[in-house]
């Protein structure tokens, strides 16, 4: 018992006895029983249970032994209800919410026959004994409770580990066990920051024993500086290839399922009024990230498919029997996006005259969603068409246009030189080679906020940002073979859309529309390098989202000065067409005089 008190104290705590000699030993063996029957409450809950139903059956039969018919009504309603409505309770497996009904009944039935005939009626005692052994073998085999075992106890000695990792005062707020690990929220000590914690991740590791990259560190999402939410798991849930399940939508409406997370949640974003943009370098896996979103575009009945492979169809031919229009040349490229601005003028002008503001996808009116594999090759082959671009990413909201852009690095010179990648709300990012490449993909300081793309250890890993999805997590894409695109495309194409009367009236009158000639060849005249500046600058601004656009990012797209940039925007201010919407903030103004 001595020693046991020593330990205590070495562990931070104190006995609740002084031991001044052998006659105050029982009074600290009922403390240290009492602390053993509390730890080990999980393992001897079967046994709380038994002793629970002895008890209130013996009370029961001496005070009310006429409501055994109660007790069996209430104990078959509860399994009922186990049975069938259990995974609102936590039991999510069907063999968990058996197990709980096969408790609930056999408890029940017990207690009511103790209440009628009284515990020492033969063979009651034995059927307790018995019968609560065979019940109580599944409770302590099941991973989940002895999981959430493991937990406990390991947020029991966070306070001694706190101390040797040099965060010392930081407290577990709450934690609870999942399919792969388990996860914790834990509040800080005064001065210390998430930043600290990311530091210390390694040193988190060897405290707990977990294996190398097994623990994550992420902010809470009420976004308090002195709050942080630990992530461990116990084996790695993206250690192998996910087989794709099948399509996981039918209409653009609905979030898109592109692979598990970590805490075997999927990975849903909503694409319908939102262009994406997918980065990561070679054999990060951005073509099984395209086949993913393939599969389920083609599966949705009110969607139109058009893409973009300038890799003369090397990537997307697999699913040309879903895709309306597929472009493999610079010059169809050109064409198809220059049809995308005519589809987005004649539905704008369609709902005006309708007194309506967006364009709602059906069958009938389906979305248009245009996919460019290699963006960066359209950027280079046919710069002319980024201008197209442009306009699709800044004006196809509310028709339903969507882009959806895959390259290795979204630099602004891959991206061209408008505002395409600021308008991008939905980014995916693979693995990237260089830190600063999780900028580029997923924003401006992303990095510092532990968007940590260069760790990501595998093909199909990937980081989502979204308005959804604000804070870091892993997921792995789901992998389609060969065999699998071709049978989903060969599946798919019979309920694929087509495009809408108002888009293909206005196309069709767009080709047939005479081409103006002149009848003498005149000079075209270039604009000036100030010219091209002052329009990219405009045409910034004017896709500018509501929070607008920062210095540095209209530095880099405009090429300007500092001092000319700033020039030509108090210039802009002045005249009412663009306004300061925060520090070093601006977009264009809701009135253009």
């Amino acid at each position: 018992m001595r020693r046991h008190a020593r330990k205590m104290r070495r562990n931070g705590l104190q006995p609740m006895v002084v031991i001044n000699g052998d006659e105050q030993l029982p009074e600290l063996a009922g403390i240290v029983l009492g602390r053993m029957l509390w730890r080990y409450r999980s393992e001897l809950a079967p046994f709380y249970v038994a002793v629970t139903l002895a008890l209130g059956g013996t009370v029961l039969h001496t005070t009310n032994p006429g409501w055994w018919p109660y007790l069996l009504g209430v104990a078959t309603v509860a399994a009922w209800m186990l049975a069938m409505f259990g995974d609102r309770f936590g039991l999510a497996l069907r063999s968990e919410r058996l197990y709980g009904a096969t408790v609930a009944v056999s408890g029940g039935g017990w207690l009511a026959a103790v209440t009628a005939l009284g515990i020492t009626f033969r063979p009651l005692p034995q059927i307790l004994v018995c019968g609560g052994f065979v019940l109580a073998v599944p409770w302590w085999v099941h991973r989940r409770r002895r999981a959430k075992v493991r937990v406990d106890r390991q947020i029991a000695a966070w306070p001694e580990i706190a101390q040797s990792i040099g965060l010392a005062g930081s407290r577990a707020q709450s934690a609870v066990a999942d399919v792969w690990g388990w996860r914790a929220r834990f509040a800080l000590a005064r001065g210390q920051t998430i930043e600290d914690v990311i530091a210390k991740v390694p040193a988190i590791e060897s405290a707990l024993g977990t294996f190398r990259g097994a623990v994550r560190v992420f902010p809470t999402r009420d976004s308090k500086a002195n709050r942080f939410e630990l992530r461990v798991l116990n084996t790695d849930p993206h250690a192998d290839a996910l087989p794709w399940p099948g399509s996981s939508v039918s209409s653009i409406a609905e979030p898109i399922d592109l692979g598990p997370f970590e805490d075997a949640t999927g990975a849903r974003v909503l694409l319908l009024r939102r262009h994406g943009l997918i980065g990561g370098v070679a054999g990060s896996g951005k073509s099984g990230g395209i086949n993913v979103l393939m599969g389920n575009l083609s599966a949705c009945r009110d969607v139109v498919i058009w893409a973009i492979d300038l890799k003369r169809g090397m990537e997307l031919q697999p699913w040309a029997s879903c895709i309306d229009r597929l472009a493999t040349t610079p010059e169809q490229a050109r064409a198809l996006l220059r049809d995308a601005v005519t589809v987005l003028e004649a539905r704008a002008e369609w709902l005006t005259a309708r007194g309506r503001r967006v364009w709602e996808p059906t069958p009938e009116f389906p979305a248009l969603v245009i996919v460019v594999d290699e963006y960066a090759e359209l950027a280079e082959d046919a710069p002319d068409a980024t201008g197209d671009t442009d306009s699709i990413a800044r004006r196809g909201r509310a028709v339903a246009v969507t882009l959806v852009a895959a390259t290795q690095r979204p630099t602004q010179k891959a991206m061209g030189k408008g505002a395409v990648r600021s308008q991008m709300d939905v980014r995916v990012s693979f693995r990237v080679r260089e830190r600063k490449d999780v900028d580029l993909i997923l924003g401006q300081g992303m990095l510092a906020a532990g968007w940590h793309a260069h760790t990501l250890n595998a093909p199909g890993k990937f980081l989502l940002s979204a308005p959804e999805h604000d804070t870091p997590r892993r997921g792995r894409a789901y992998l389609l073979t060969d065999e699998v695109v071709s049978e989903t495309a060969h599946r798919h194409a019979a309920v694929r859309p087509a495009l809408d009367e108002v888009s293909r009236l206005a196309l069709d009158e767009a080709r047939t529309r005479p081409v103006a000639t002149v009848s003498e060849p005149s000079a075209r005249v270039e604009p000036s390098r100030e010219e091209r500046a002052e329009s990219v600058l405009r045409e910034a601004l004017d896709g500018a989202p509501d929070e607008g656009l920062p210095i540095a990012h209209l530095l880099m797209i405009t090429e300007m000065s500092r001092p000319t940039l700033y020039r030509r925007l108090n210039d802009l201010v002045k005249r009412g067409r663009a306004v300061q919407v925060g520090r070093g903030r601006y977009k264009a103004s809701d009135h253009n005089p």
